[in-house]
């Protein structure tokens, strides 16, 4: 899964030591495997909650958020039968006061999750099994002169067998209806009776609705790319609290035309820039004001001119060097669409059409946009930074993050809440 490979790429704390839960099945080690191969989807995935499939370790188990489960299997052949050893592993991001500490840790499984699935795999075993022997044919003499010496019809298949008593849907012998049977003494009727079919179908709601109950809260974000800050204000400037991973999911608490305001944990919030997040189901990802702001930027603004020379600035990583030089002007200046996710949205595409000429000159150490305009402002990029967002390792909020505005206030986005 795309998640678990973005959770081995991260930095897995703690030495919990995964200890398999082994079965043995008198199936073939070839039916056993094909099995398995079935149960996949079942081998991995998100946890709920860690109570319950997780011991307690150094830190209580409601600290930790996002928790994910792996399972391998080993499948060996032994006199008894085929025996399958399953192992778990438990990930979970733990949040720590200091958020420098936090990070992802393996836990202890206390084997349900390994015990589930040999549960699993024992009942698809006995469905196939129930299933061979209810399709497979059985073999009746031609008459009772036949069976002379045996005393016994000679049966081609093992005899099929009634469903295990399980609860309400269960088949009780004593209060079901006569089975008629062949003269060989076989049920040759399996239908449940109404009552059964009437209980089935009860419980079949029953499970549906706890299903849908138990479904994903609809006010998580999901994060999009590897790398996006969660940052402290509303602001390209704000204060970068961490760099969030792919898959990631928050609780969100607010949101509007540009940030969405989430819960970390506990009483911990930030905020991520709207563009860098799966929204959910009814919201989109980009609002309706940037989505339409897109096609027309080429006519909002217009480069006047292009130079090399030293930054012009006193931004630490550009200080001294050489860079490009592009001055933008309004088309025309009392244009209202022209604000600060206007001219964010122009900046990339002039980043992403300087990026082949930048990366090609040897002295070139960045990129400068200047916005001559009462409210323009200058934009400053490394070129380092805008090769990784190029390569797609940084989000569009990481790179504006990693980015030099002066002064800020010009490229403040507006944080007035839209609707809900």
């Amino acid at each position: 899964m795309a998640v678990w490979a973005a959770l081995l790429s991260c930095a897995i704390r703690g030495s919990a030591q995964a200890r398999p839960v082994e079965r043995t099945f008198r199936e073939s080690k070839a039916t056993v495997e094909k099995a398995l191969k079935e149960l996949q989807p079942a081998m991995s995935g998100r946890l709920p909650v860690l109570e319950g499939f997780s011991l307690v370790g150094d830190h209580p188990l409601t600290r930790y958020q996002r928790a994910f489960y792996q399972c391998t299997t080993q499948v060996s052949a032994t006199p008894a039968g085929t025996l399958v050893r399953v192992t778990a592993k438990i990930t979970a991001w733990f949040a720590d006061a200091n958020p420098s500490r936090s990070g992802y840790e393996l836990l202890n499984s206390n084997g349900r999750i390994e015990s589930d699935v040999l549960d699993q795999l024992s009942d698809l075993l006995s469905a196939t099994e129930s299933n061979r022997a209810t399709t497979s044919p059985v073999t009746i003499p031609a008459s009772p002169q036949s069976q002379a010496g045996s005393g016994e019809p000679t049966l081609s298949a093992p005899m099929p067998r009634l469903p295990e008593a399980a609860g309400p849907t269960a088949y009780s012998m004593s209060k079901a209806a006569p089975v008629p049977l062949s003269a060989a003494g076989v049920s040759t009727d399996f239908s449940p009776t109404p009552k059964e079919a009437s209980d089935i179908q009860t419980e079949a709601a029953t499970l549906e609705e706890v299903l849908k109950n138990q479904s994903r809260p609809k006010n998580l974000v999901a994060i999009k790319k590897s790398g996006t800050p969660v940052v402290a204000s509303p602001s390209l400037t704000g204060k970068t609290l961490f760099l969030a991973d792919a898959h990631d999911e928050f609780e969100m608490l607010d949101f509007n035309a540009d940030w969405v305001h989430v819960r970390i944990s506990g009483l911990s919030r930030g905020w991520i820039w709207r563009t860098s997040l799966e929204m959910p189901e009814g919201i989109s990802d980009v609002p309706t004001a940037a989505a339409n702001s897109a096609p027309v930027i080429a006519d909002l603004f217009q480069v006047s001119r292009e130079e090399t020379a030293p930054f012009p600035g006193d931004w630490e990583p550009l200080r001294g060097k050489n860079v490009k030089i592009i001055s933008v002007q309004k088309i025309q200046e009392n244009e209202k669409d022209s604000g600060a996710t206007a001219k964010l949205e122009f900046a990339k595409s002039l980043l992403d059409q300087s990026y082949e000429s930048l990366a090609k000159s040897r002295d070139l150490a960045g990129l400068v946009l200047i916005f001559d305009a009462v409210d323009g402002g200058m934009i400053a990029a490394t070129l380092p930074t805008i090769q990784r967002w190029k390569a797609g390792s940084l989000s569009d909020a990481a790179l504006w993050h990693q980015c030099y505005f002066d002064p800020p206030e010009t490229f403040s986005l507006s944080s007035t809440a839209v609707g809900h």
